[in-house]
């Protein structure tokens, strides 16, 4: 079964949620990255649909999900995304544990609802949260840098961003190979950071967040060869902080593996949940 349905959920304020869902069983729990959207899983979710129920959504701030008013009760980070995500489970009436996967962004959301028990699997790509610190402090200073070009008027931005190195920039950062006509279009989203945009606002949680949680159930970190934002030394420092995961290569990707190779990251994920089965049971008895 194919549907889109938008859920409206009272969290800390007054927001929604929207997502997509199909398939029938088990649930598998699709998240995006810091300035993406849902539909980065189209063709991942098609592949998974026949053996789950999937469901991807729109991070709050990203796609058509709203982000939270500025200066309400609570910060606007990774720990409001997870409990964001949490209530959107709840309210679709997911199982208690569902398979969560994350991009980036999403990866970090996926680990820290595995690390409060919520999570039957987790597989992240890509995850934020194991960064060098030098490419920390890279982070921080490219945040940094966003809040300064959000100054800038928007026709500008928007002119600069579709000049030629400005493409090209965005097709190696964005895409593993920026030859094949498919990328030849991409260029960088100027209105992300348009001032108080929901970019611009997460982005400096983002630089300096760091995956300090402890993970019981199984785990799948998969990084992309060619990834250019995240390099693919993060998986090693993620497999320090998370002993027992299970660590996969995806050759020729990127940081948006989605994009890239989606059959490779079907399968990557279909063999994480299958993988969680002995578990469950083990936990039953």
């Amino acid at each position: 079964m194919n549907r889109l349905n938008r859920v409206h959920l009272v969290f800390m304020d007054t927001s929604r949620i929207v997502y997509d869902d199909r398939g029938t069983g088990e649930a598998v729990l699709l998240l995006h990255g810091l300035g993406h959207h849902r539909r980065a899983w189209r063709t991942v979710a098609a592949g998974l649909a026949p053996h789950y129920r999937v469901v991807a959504a729109d991070l709050p701030g990203f796609g058509e999900s709203p982000a939270p008013g500025p200066g309400g009760p609570r910060a606007y980070d990774v720990d409001y995304l997870v409990d964001a995500v949490l209530q959107l489970c709840a309210d679709l009436g997911l199982e208690e544990r569902p398979h969560v996967v994350g991009n980036s962004l999403g990866g970090a959301v996926a680990l820290e609802m595995a690390a409060r028990g919520r999570a039957a699997s987790v597989t992240a790509l890509s995850p934020i949260g194991f960064g060098s610190a030098a490419r920390t402090a890279g982070a921080r200073t490219l945040a940094l840098g966003a809040r300064a070009a959000a100054r800038i008027p928007q026709r500008l931005v928007r002119a600069a961003a579709h000049t030629p190195p400005a493409r090209a920039l965005a097709q190696r950062a964005l895409r593993a190979d920026p030859g094949p006509p498919a990328a030849h279009g991409i260029a960088f989203d100027t209105s992300v950071i348009a001032p108080g945009s929901p970019f611009v606002r997460m982005a400096r949680h983002v630089a300096r967040y760091t995956f300090s949680g402890t993970v019981a159930c199984p785990v799948t970190v998969a990084w992309g060869e060619r990834d250019r934002l995240l390099p693919p030394a993060g998986a090693r420092r993620a497999l320090r902080r998370i002993p027992h995961a299970r660590s996969v290569v995806l050759p020729g990707c990127g940081h948006i593996p989605m994009a890239d190779d989606p059959r490779a990251v079907a399968a990557v994920v279909l063999r994480g949940c299958r993988g969680a089965a002995p578990y469950a049971d083990a936990a039953r008895r």
